[in-house]
């Protein structure tokens, strides 16, 4: 049995990489024209977020989201979730409601065609860098003062060890939200490890769920508190994460 489920798995993940590539080669000249002027913006996270949607629609994937406080229409957010698998962004794009901008590692800009359409749009750093990390807060205010979130997975890289339940929070995110007073919303992303992991031969279609936690408020603080911040957030995050695999665990 467990072949047949790994000669499934081959042509879904094929499948999941020629959606990826061929959908955004299909728009590519109109991606083109979007990203090159900053007014066009918001219509290309437009067409993000429909892409995040379809593409978790094709393998499958059904987003069930809680959500502990909502998100207000035009108000800036700094995004934050933990970082388990390759559609770790179509979920984000699925379930992030307002216009954003992912900030990521530098690397991503290697990967063809997507990396591409990521370097024209997202704020990328290199971390070894520190003129480049300079840039990302000159980034960031420009893109905040045109009306946009933010959105960062605060992990950095997906874990390796598949083991792992949640590695330890950089300091990125919660420096942007206290340097431009934007409130930190967590999310727990539960299934994305199991539905889709790095692993090739594994994973399945089914229902990714996602709480969206109350946000953090950083208004009136200042850099001092980031250290808190960031340790609040993990703990959050972990904590929900270890209760619903405990919870599961006990079902098994």
């Amino acid at each position: 049995m467990e072949f047949f489920r790994n000669i499934f798995r081959l042509f879904w993940r094929l499948w999941f990489y020629g959606w990826v590539f061929f959908s955004i080669l299909a728009v590519l000249p109109l991606l083109i024209i979007l990203i090159s002027f900053d007014k066009f913006y918001k219509t290309f996270m437009k067409i993000a977020m429909f892409w995040g949607k379809t593409i978790l629609f094709v393998m499958g994937f059904k987003p069930e989201v809680k959500t502990e406080q909502e998100i207000i229409p035009g108000k800036s957010y700094m995004f934050i979730a933990n970082h388990t698998s390759l559609i770790d962004i179509m979920l984000m794009l699925a379930v992030m409601k307002n216009p954003a901008v992912f900030v990521g590692k530098m690397e991503v800009k290697k990967i063809p065609l997507f990396g591409y359409v990521a370097r024209k749009t997202s704020i990328l750093v290199d971390r070894g860098n520190a003129e480049s990390r300079k840039e990302v807060y000159l980034s960031a205010q420009k893109r905040l003062d045109q009306g946009l979130s933010m959105v960062i997975f605060p992990e950095g890289l997906v874990p390796d060890d598949q083991s792992i339940i949640l590695s330890e929070f950089k300091n990125g995110a919660f420096r942007l939200a206290l340097e431009h007073q934007i409130p930190i919303v967590p999310m727990t992303f539960y299934d994305n490890k199991k539905r889709f992991s790095w692993a090739f031969f594994s994973g399945w279609p089914g229902e990714l769920r996602v709480k969206i936690h109350k946000f953090i408020d950083t208004k009136g603080l200042g850099l001092e508190a980031m250290e808190t911040l960031k340790q609040q957030a993990y703990n959050l995050i972990y904590t929900e994460l270890m209760n619903d695999t405990n919870k599961y665990q006990q079902k098994d």
